[in-house]
């Protein structure tokens, strides 16, 4: 008997799909690593670099796999659904406050995730299922991956005023207008700390008349946590807006990463948190997320959360880690400062204070895409198509080069 034929002349089932462009970021590696000039500098990709441009691995990262490769009793062993309960344990004290009230009274349900993009996309999906509003707000910049994390899990995207470009700052009237204007019970996606792409953070005056704004429409906060302890260098600091909003007692989602403050980009480690209003809420949410989790990749990988626990609940490591963070985060701040006055001791046209004002691992600088076409072109300078940079990516020695090109390439394109 003939078998049957599903296709002909050896074609393949997939020749009609179109080819895909890369994601923008991915794209500007690929040229850069395509680029054989020795003064390239990329400053587009979010990582934080050496001065030799390597990607940092901290020392305590380091001391920690070290212990781990020499633990006997350990094993490669499944973890549960939700993953290590001690690293869920551990993050939600690290987001919330070991003292937090929602904590000690089990309302708080945490599963170990794959990095912040796994977080959101696994919050989105339990929205999707079993919220009653399928309505997202957005910062409008946001970070490039978000709108597509959170569509494809199925929710509608919507977007609320952020960043002016005028004072390179936040627009808080806008932004506060869009928020008393969202739909009635609509989930609003923030930035805990160090908006990407904009740098640009609200006051602790301003996140407090955010949180009201956000329960008198009874809005659903979902924080994005991707920067703890780098933007300010206190971890307590970062996550002091997450924190305003449990305490009134109200619900929110927040998604962890560990990629950015502990440099375990391809770990991909994080989690996912669900503050709710009783402990047996809690239970049952967890449980839901449990059903999401099983046919989605089913357990998580457990080399990184493993790091993760033993600097969290080991005191002298942990201590180590925050005087790494630090160091890392004042070199961010000394970085901006440098560029600051490269421009201005070169004359550069406009208002730069932006620079120093931005904070976390990115600044906005407000460049054109003539400017940053021309960068590129003729200076070898790689860098997001909205005009962002990477700061974490950006070398003391390297400010120079980037002060002259930057001057060149506003003197031609003003």
């Amino acid at each position: 008997m003939e078998p049957t034929r599903t296709h002909s002349h050896g074609g393949s089932l997939f020749q009609e799909l179109a080819p895909a462009p890369d994601p923008p970021v991915y794209a500007t590696t690929v040229a850069y690593n395509e680029d054989p000039s020795p003064d390239k500098l990329h400053l587009g990709i979010g990582v934080y670099r050496t001065e030799e441009g390597k990607c940092h691995t901290l020392n305590v990262v380091k001391r920690v796999e070290r212990m781990l490769a020499n633990d006997l009793s350990a094993d490669k062993e499944y973890l549960p659904i939700t993953g290590m309960p001690e690293f869920n344990k551990l993050s939600a004290e690290l987001i919330f406050g070991s003292g937090s009230p929602a904590i000690k009274e089990s309302r708080v349900a945490t599963v170990q995730c794959v990095s912040g993009c796994g977080s959101l996309r696994l919050g989105a999906e339990l929205l999707a299922k079993h919220y009653n509003q399928h309505v997202v707000y957005l910062p409008e910049p946001t970070y490039g991956n978000h709108p597509n994390l959170l569509s494809a899990a199925g929710l509608t995207l919507k977007t609320y005023r952020y960043y002016d470009p005028k004072t390179h700052g936040l627009d808080f009237q806008g932004f506060m207008e869009d928020l008393g204007s969202a739909l009635t019970g609509a989930i609003v996606l923030f930035h805990a700390s160090g908006h990407n792409p904009t740098g640009v953070d609200p006051t602790c005056e301003q996140w407090e008349q955010i949180r009201r704004s956000v329960r008198l429409r009874s809005l659903l906060p979902f924080f994005d946590c991707a920067y703890q302890g780098l933007v300010s260098g206190h971890l307590d600091a970062d996550a002091q807006s997450i924190r305003m909003f449990v305490c009134d007692g109200g619900e929110c989602l927040v998604a962890q990463s560990y990629s950015k403050n502990l440099g375990l980009y391809g770990e991909r480690i994080g989690s996912l948190s669900i503050v709710c209003k009783t402990a047996d809420v809690a239970r049952r949410v967890e449980s839901q997320l449990r059903l999401i989790i099983r046919p989605f990749y089913s357990n998580p990988p457990i080399h990184g959360a493993a790091i993760v626990t033993a600097i969290l609940k080991d005191r002298g490591l942990y201590k180590e880690w925050t005087a790494e963070l630090k160091a890392m985060s004042d070199r961010l701040v000394g970085v901006r400062r440098q560029l600051f006055d490269a421009l201005c001791s070169r004359g550069t046209q406009g208002d730069w204070s932006h620079i120093t004002k931005q904070v976390g691992m990115y600044t906005f600088t407000g460049l054109n895409e003539d400017q940053i076409d021309f960068l590129t072109k003729e200076h070898h300078i790689y860098m997001s198509y909205d005009g962002r940079i990477n700061i974490g990516g950006l070398s003391s020695k390297a400010v120079p080069y980037l002060a002259d090109a930057i001057h060149d390439a506003v003197s031609r394109f003003p």
